[in-house]
């Protein structure tokens, strides 16, 4: 097979397998220690900025858990699930239905379920039955979930399939919402912490941005000791190294990296490994067109900055005000903005760059406006950090601060 007509091996996106993925052994271990759970006393909170692969690596986990005779209920949490606790609900009888569906049990009508089914001794364990036992189940909603669940449990521990992972994505997604006296999130939390204390081996897996594990605590206190925090960051130089070549080598692709161009991709892409698929996908893509050519190869990382702007920064960089991106931009030029900062270091920054600063109590409600739009996080002990991995050098190589002397159009 020619260059020409060989396959670009690296696929990036959100959420796609990358062809290696490379430097996650220690996570792993981890997660096979929760799975030798005997009784649930750690859940997981697997979380990191967008780009880190927090999707790929839960996907991963699953043959994982299920070889070792875990079943598996996942789905991607939006916003929609956290309106009601009603919603949330719903959210986890369908899951659940999709593992019990294949069980037959007693007719539950003939329980006083209250469920009228076709005449017969036995049906399945579909969405439908439990449903039934959720309704009819008194009390809050709270009490109907674990009414249900322990219900499925039940007949799942007669088929030796007890143990059930409950694994969802995006779950920075979940809110209570006190002003509709709606608390799905603490409703999620409520249920777990009983069923578990039952002996109920049902595990929680939830993947998220670093907005995730604060809003567990502020939803329930309890929270901070039923959840092990399993945080992503970027990978270290060697593991972006395998990154980088592991693709091409296995697949024995006739297109090579040199060592110049290996450091430079690592430099670009800082570890992040959205950032290495993107990278080396257009180089391997510009490679090819340059032996084609005839022309000696070179990574022309300027025109891939562009692209990697235009495809992954300026979605997000539209949706902010102008005032926004000053604050942005001021935060560009810490000493350490990517890492973490706090508003006296923001303000005193301001000062020194802007014409125009911002006191102390706007900053902190424009940083709570930009935590909103995913720009910013704050953690625990009231530090914030960019919410987007190198969303700074994105700042600095492409936005210029308005000319106060210019007229208005």
């Amino acid at each position: 097979m020619s260059e020409s007509e060989f396959k670009n091996p690296y696929r990036p996106g959100a959420g796609h397998m990358p062809p290696y993925l490379a430097g996650r052994e220690r996570e792993y271990a981890e997660f096979d220690r929760l799975l030798g759970q005997d009784e649930i006393l750690e859940n997981l909170v697997l979380t990191g900025l967008r780009g880190v692969g927090k999707t790929v690596l839960m996907d991963t986990f699953k043959p994982r858990a299920v070889q070792q005779g875990w079943l598996w209920a996942s789905a991607d949490l939006s916003e929609s699930a956290s309106i009601s606790e009603g919603t949330l609900a719903q959210r986890l009888l369908a899951d659940l239905a999709l593992i019990t569906a294949s069980l037959t049990v007693a007719d539950p009508a003939s329980q006083g379920v209250g469920f009228t089914a076709d005449q017969g001794g036995e049906v399945t364990l579909s969405h439908s039955i439990l449903a039934a036992v959720y309704e009819d189940t008194p009390g809050l909603t709270a009490d109907k979930i674990k009414a249900t669940l322990e219900y499925a449990w039940e007949h799942l521990r007669q088929e030796n399939q007890h143990r059930v992972i409950f694994a969802y994505d995006e779950a920075q997604n979940l809110s209570d919402h006190a002003s509709r006296e709606q608390f799905p999130l603490s409703v999620l939390l409520d249920v777990f912490q009983s069923i578990q204390k039952k002996g109920i081996p049902f595990m929680l897996v939830l993947a998220g941005l670093p907005t995730l594990f604060p809003k567990l605590v502020d939803a329930r206190t309890y929270a901070e000791r039923m959840f092990r925090v399993m945080t992503l960051g970027r990978l270290g130089e060697e593991d972006s190294r395998e990154a980088i070549l592991k693709p091409i080598k296995e697949a024995d692709c006739p297109v090579k990296f040199t060592e110049d161009s290996v450091g430079l991709i690592n430099q670009e892409s800082a570890g992040y490994p959205y950032f290495i698929q993107f990278i080396c996908r257009e180089v391997f893509d510009v490679f090819i067109q340059q032996h084609a050519g005839g022309e000696q190869r070179a990574v022309p990382i300027e025109a891939i900055q562009r692209k990697l702007d235009a495809d992954f920064f300026a979605g997000r960089w539209a949706r902010i005000t102008d005032r926004q991106r000053e604050m942005l931009w001021v935060v560009a030029h810490l000493d350490h903005s990517g890492e973490e900062f706090t508003i006296q270091e923001l303000t005193e920054k301001a000062k020194a760059l802007l014409p125009k600063s911002f006191s102390p109590s706007h900053a902190n409600q424009m940083l709570g406006s930009l935590t909103e739009r995913g720009m910013i996080y704050k953690n625990r002990v009231g530090k914030y950090s960019f919410a987007v991995p190198l969303l700074g050098r994105f700042i600095l190589r492409t936005y210029e601060l308005p000319d106060p002397e210019a007229e208005p159009i």
